[in-house]
């Protein structure tokens, strides 16, 4: 495996982790937690998957993916936001609920393959453009206009948001929704370029892993995208090992990314500086009196 093949490799593995991660930021930026990414990326790609199957354009499928997922995330949003369940269960719920509707939807592309969108730069596909372009205006939207100082504060502090006169709801609807939409987008990265062989579960476990970057990060954007390259690095890294001549077990491999995950989170909790940056009303619903 050459330098370029290995840098390509590994900002290809990194894309659908920056869309979701980005998403998720921006969602937890409102002081809503939403743990059902592997369910929202999984609804996108199987959305991309049947739309492109069907002979759509790569643009419509990528429309789908982003639509499947914000119904998702409303849904999500509806039992949360509105009907003050549990954040952290409604999460759960919609990660499973997605599994388990990806699996029936795509049943019948098992074994189905599509050609892969091609590179546009640099042997480069347009979406890891767009990813960093996203997680880029995420950061300039949270830290340079007055609608990003809305969404921390209601993060913050919903209810002195509220006190103000900010509606608090509306705001979580919206960070949600954009956090759903994003997480449709890596789960058509998926489905579309990087294995555009349909695969029932084939997000893996990214969407855990697109959790860990958000707090890895320290809900800073720019940061996200310098550890979604770490993770799209050891995610290779086996793979280079072996070429050259070191020998791996499978299984090691396979696990490289998930053991990286564990570790992060334990530094992330062991030296608490992260932690430190996490929104307050993270998980806490918001009522409204009156």
């Amino acid at each position: 495996m050459s330098d370029a093949t290995l840098v390509t490799g590994t900002l290809a593995a990194a894309t659908p982790l920056i869309f979701a991660a980005t998403g998720e930021l921006m969602t937890e930026r409102s002081g809503v937690i939403n743990l059902g990414i592997e369910g929202m990326m999984l609804i996108g790609a199987v959305a991309a998957f049947a739309t492109a199957s069907n002979g759509w354009a790569t643009p419509v499928a990528l429309g789908a993916a982003i639509g499947a997922a914000m119904l998702a995330a409303l849904t999500f949003a509806f039992l949360s936001l509105t009907l003050g369940a549990n954040q952290y269960a409604a999460g759960l719920g919609l990660g499973i609920f997605g599994s388990g509707l990806s699996a029936f939807i795509g049943h019948d592309f098992g074994g189905s393959s599509l050609s892969p969108i091609a590179p546009w730069l640099f042997g480069l596909d347009p979406l890891v453009f767009l990813a960093l372009i996203m997680a880029m205006g995420a950061a300039w939207f949270l830290d340079r206009t007055k609608a990003g100082l809305v969404l921390r504060a209601v993060g913050e502090s919903p209810r002195a948001a509220h006190e103000i006169g900010y509606a608090v709801i509306p705001i979580r609807y919206a960070a949600t929704l954009f956090g759903g939409g994003m997480a449709g987008l890596g789960g058509a990265y998926l489905a579309l370029v990087y294995t555009p062989v349909w695969v029932e579960d084939m997000t893996a476990g990214r969407g855990t892993i697109a959790l860990a970057l958000v707090v890895f990060s320290a809900w800073r954007p720019l940061r996200l995208v310098l550890g979604a390259w770490l993770f799209g690095g050891v995610t290779l890294s086996g793979l280079f090992a072996q070429g050259l001549g070191i020998a791996m077990p499978s299984e090691l491999i396979s696990s490289l990314p998930y053991l990286a995950t564990i570790l992060v989170l334990a530094l992330s909790r062991v030296f608490g500086r992260a932690w430190l940056n996490a929104p307050s009303s993270l998980g806490q619903n918001f009522h409204r009196e009156g």
